[in-house]
């Protein structure tokens, strides 16, 4: 099989597999806000508490993220799919399309709205491939349990509410 026929193949399978989405941010060395959009977000550890990223080689913020110790990953609400295309778009000011400010404990940007925020510090970095996988070590949680987080599956955004899970079979 062709590497172009097996990286559609691995697109399209990929693309099936539904997700959580998510927006990192973080703080430029000019202090300017960063974030794009991102969903290869996994939990990784208990003890320590970590979590896990990446990011691709060919974004242009890719030093300001693993050069600068600390990000903040926002799993979006289910209302938040404005805010996710815009962060997923290019030459945009992806904050003026959004409720942010600058979180007092760590200085990162903190989007309004969305269903948890996690404040890590770097503990890791690994090149695998075309990417850079962030491992962060979760300094701070914030989490809205009134607000369903947002799914994404071929394509679609979704979300899930809590009261299909406590419907009685």
């Amino acid at each position: 099989m062709a590497d172009e026929q097996k990286q559609q193949l691995f697109k399209d399978a990929m693309g099936n597999y539904p997700t959580g989405v998510t927006i990192v941010t973080a703080t430029a060395s000019n202090s300017e806000p960063i974030g794009l959009t991102v969903n290869s977000f996994a939990s990784v550890s208990l003890d320590p508490l970590l979590i896990l990223w990446s990011i691709d080689h060919k974004v242009s913020t890719i030093q300001e993220f693993v050069k600068g110790g600390k990000f903040a990953v926002h799993i979006l609400a289910g209302n938040q799919q404005d805010v996710c295309m815009n962060f997923a778009k290019k030459g945009v000011d992806r904050f003026s399309t959004c409720e942010w400010s600058f979180s007092p404990e760590h200085n990162l940007p903190i989007i309004e709205g969305a269903f948890a925020v996690l404040q890590c510090k770097i503990f890791k970095t690994v090149e695998a491939g075309d990417h850079t996988i962030l491992i962060g070590e979760v300094d701070d949680i914030q989490i809205d349990t009134d607000k369903d987080p947002m799914l994404y599956h071929r394509r679609h955004f979704a979300s899930i509410p809590a009261e299909f899970y406590n419907q009685k079979k």
